[in-house]
């Protein structure tokens, strides 16, 4: 239990939140080791600086100048007592972040003679792992590795000739997972160093450490010669890192010596002076919040220790742990202890892992700020989770990567959740986190069974279902064109006509746009207008700047309003690389980047139309489509552009009201058909039995009118469904509830893909591809046809 004095703490804490995180408002945030927000009167008094004092470069004579020098020669000596750091054993170097710091060190090393050789911390960053490189020779090491380096036993091969370095590389706490090692190994190690030996240098990684307890450079105990901080983590602004390098660390030459001054010589060309200015005022009102970092240390210790009891103590109905933690227990780290970081993973009533996936989409939805992943830890996950080498170059092959949906692979995670407690963060952001993995985590039964059920090679000889609605979308995650009744549409086994053959392309990354990140994208309404053969797109929203209602694209393949192929683009849609011709036409560009206000332009997606065909047939199909806009796990052996999605997606109307019926009970406002951007909707016959709601997760295949489909499988969602296709605003539903009535093997699952199946005999003419209205009756088959 926390004392008065701490309770006190704490509360002012949460008043002061309110007051000077307001960009917090309605956020549970518990991911101060990846954005640490910047406090009000921070930005205040850096604003009012800079606003009434004039600062210059510092290499100039002029007033403004010199006094910019003085102020960094203010701020770095502030810094280094921050640290304890006495300045007669170390000198600050400013660097643009902690990265940055290592490849300073790692530059210097490889230009020495021989170059170095190299040993880190299997809980090292990224970036630390990243050095091996550069090294003649490199070692990974785990805690007992470490131990057998006291003992004597030298963890470096022996070469012909001896490198002129040897660098060690260790993180204070681990970024994964919060773990402390003893800072005390440089000082070890260099005991046990024999004079013979080529020098031993060690890299300190304390950005994590640093960030919510006080680090003491001064300690009789410290030795390490390089290390590498974060001030952004611990102040929120400004977004500089800084290596303080041990004096005596110098001896070796490492470059052309510029002036006297270490820093000088390590800090390239002109200084971010404006930025390091900031850093006085980042001080002052940290002091000023905070009081110290022990406050900070034990505020964030006692809300990591909350969360962890909380998280522990979940259960399903059955008795099972619901989460299962990876943080070390104090006496496990025999005295060490372990920082403000809770590492754990979820599984479901029956002991299977639930996707980080789908937690993350969730969390996204209730504005819960923590992260899943990797983490930046690669020798920490892999001993953690329990990965062995050759599961990892597996994986690696198969295409797995830190953030793709494919988080399990082989029955084992491939990464963590983590939530990491700063300074800001308060009692009732534990509270909440812990009620919301309750509220969708904790089962009270068995889970529900899996929705792949067997199936019947019965055919239902009774047409109960017909088509309600069909739409298009023809540009990837803008709005759709509802197909009107009596037209009939041309479908083959990629899809839909005119089904998502045109993105919206980034300028700068390459990535296509998605209402996922530009919830606008619903406003782009398209209409079809075949007979003049033009798509016109309108924007229902405020545009950035319109010079235009509306934008008229050609439907026909005219080479001369896109880029030659030489020009060709590689956008990446879901992750995936594919190959489209940008338009040149400034005009058409113009609408959609003042519409969204994105700098974007339109891309029409590589295909080979049949001329012959689109002649005949209104809305007949371009061959090479993209997929609907959902997640689906759905590996198909058919081409289509996307790999992991498929050619159509049905919605069952019965289905939709199922839903918004639960929505509804829970206090929640139901959603329309358009929200999951079904391309065909069905829906029962008037006065007939019809199909009942999520019956079509068992459906094998079906027939409209006279063409056959075959169903791949349910869709998997994602947050999209969201975003109101009307108002493009955000919501929590239809996602919310889904994830509690609709999940299954820790996934969420709404509507079915599906692709048409030309059989053999075919059942319409045969002179005209296959085509489909709104209307016809829909014939459900639960296995082979009859």
């Amino acid at each position: 239990m926390a004392s008065q004095v701490e309770a006190a703490y704490h509360a002012a804490v949460e008043d002061l939140r309110d007051l000077e995180y307001p960009m917090l408002k309605d956020s549970i945030y518990l991911d101060h080791a990846a954005s640490t927000p910047s406090p009000k009167s921070l930005m205040d008094a850096f604003a009012a600086e800079m606003t009434s004092t004039l600062y210059g470069n510092p290499h100039s004579a002029s007033w403004p100048s010199q006094l910019s020098a003085t102020r960094i020669d203010d701020v770095r000596l502030s810094l280094l007592g921050f640290f304890n750091a006495d300045p007669a054993e170390y000198d600050l170097v400013f660097v643009a972040n902690a990265t940055a710091g290592v490849k300073l060190v790692v530059e210097a090393m490889r230009s020495l003679p021989n170059g170095y050789v190299y040993a880190y911390h299997q809980a090292c960053h990224t970036s630390l792992v990243g050095a091996r490189e550069d090294a003649r020779s490199s070692t990974c090491l785990d805690d007992s590795g470490v131990q057998s380096w006291l003992d004597g036993v030298d963890p470096f091969d022996t070469a012909p000739q001896a490198p002129s370095a040897r660098l060690f590389s260790f993180s204070a706490q681990s970024h994964m997972d919060g773990r402390r090692y003893p800072l005390s190994w440089p000082r070890d190690l260099q005991d046990r160093t024999e004079a013979a030996s080529p020098r031993l240098y060690t890299l300190l990684d304390a950005a994590s450490l640093g960030a919510t307890s006080q680090l003491h450079l001064g300690s009789p105990v410290f030795a390490a010669d390089f290390t590498l901080l974060s001030l952004y983590k611990i102040f929120g602004f400004p977004e500089l890192g800084v290596i303080i390098i041990r004096r005596s660390a110098e001896p070796e030459r490492w470059h052309v010596r510029k002036t006297q001054s270490l820093h000088e010589r390590l800090e390239d060309g002109t200084l971010p002076f404006q930025s390091i200015m900031a850093i006085d005022a980042a001080l002052k009102v940290h002091k000023k919040l905070f009081g110290s970092m022990n406050n900070i240390a034990a505020h964030t210790s006692y809300l990591a220790i909350k969360l962890r009891d909380g998280l522990r103590s979940l259960r399903h109905g059955n008795g099972r742990p619901v989460c299962v933690m990876y943080n070390a227990t104090a006496e496990d780290r025999e005295g060490q202890g372990i920082g403000p970081v809770v590492s754990f993973n979820i599984v479901n009533g029956a002991g299977g892992w639930v996707s980080l996936a789908e937690f993350e989409k969730l969390a996204i939805l209730r504005n819960m700020h923590v992260r899943t992943g990797g983490l930046c830890c690669p020798g920490g996950i892999a001993s953690t989770l329990g990965l062995e080498p050759w599961e990892l170059k597996r994986n690696l092959s198969a295409g797995y990567r830190c953030g793709t949906e494919s988080d399990i692979m082989t029955g084992k995670p491939h990464g963590v959740i983590r939530a990491s407690l700063g300074a800001m963060s308060i009692a009732s952001d534990v509270d909440s986190f812990t009620e919301f993995v309750r509220e969708f985590f904790v089962e009270g039964t068995p889970p529900p069974p899996d929705i792949n059920l067997d199936r019947s090679t019965k055919a239902r000889n009774s047409r109960t279902l017909r088509v309600k609605a069909m739409t298009v979308y023809p540009i990837k995650s803008c709005g759709g064109f509802v197909i009107p009744p009596g037209l009939r549409w041309g479908v083959r086994a990629e899809g839909l006509a005119w089904d998502r053959e045109w993105c919206l392309v980034h300028r700068g990354s390459g990535q296509a746009l998605s209402q996922k990140r530009y919830p606008n994208m619903a406003l782009l309404r398209p209409v079809l207008d075949l007979e003049r053969g033009i798509m016109r797109v309108v924007f229902h929203g405020p545009s950035q700047e319109s010079k235009h209602p509306y934008v008229e694209i050609p439907l026909s393949a005219n080479p001369a309003l896109s880029h030659d192929k030489s020009r060709q683009m590689a956008p990446r849609v879901c992750g995936e690389q594919v190959y489209a011709q940008a338009y040149v036409s400034n005009e058409m560009n113009d609408f959609f980047a003042n519409a969204l206000g994105v700098p974007c332009v339109l891309a029409r997606l590589q295909k080979h139309q049949r001329v012959a065909v689109l002649r005949s047939i209104p809305g007949s199909f371009p061959d090479v489509p993209s997929p609907p806009d959902s997640d689906s796990e759905q590996q198909q052996q058919t081409r289509i552009l996307l790999s992991n999605e498929s050619p159509i997606l049905l919605v069952h109307s019965s289905s939709v009201d199922a839903l918004n019926y639960d929505i509804k009970s829970r206090g929640g406002d139901a959603v329309a058909e358009s929200t999951f951007r079904a391309n065909i909707i069905v829906e029962s016959l008037p006065g007939g039995l019809g199909e009942p709601a999520y019956s079509e997760d068992t459906w094998s295949r079906i027939r409209i009118g006279d063409e056959d489909f075959k169903l791949l499988g349910a869709c998997r969602r994602c947050q999209m469904v969201c975003v109101d296709q009307v108002t493009a605003e955000r919501r929590q539903e239809p996602l919310t509830t889904l994830a509690k009535t609709r999940r299954f093997d820790s996934k969420v699952y709404f509507g079915a893909h599906m692709r048409h199946e030309p059989g053999d005999e075919g059942h319409g003419p045969p002179s005209l591809p296959p085509t489909i209205e709104v209307g016809e009756p829909v014939l459900v088959y639960d296995g082979h046809y009859q």
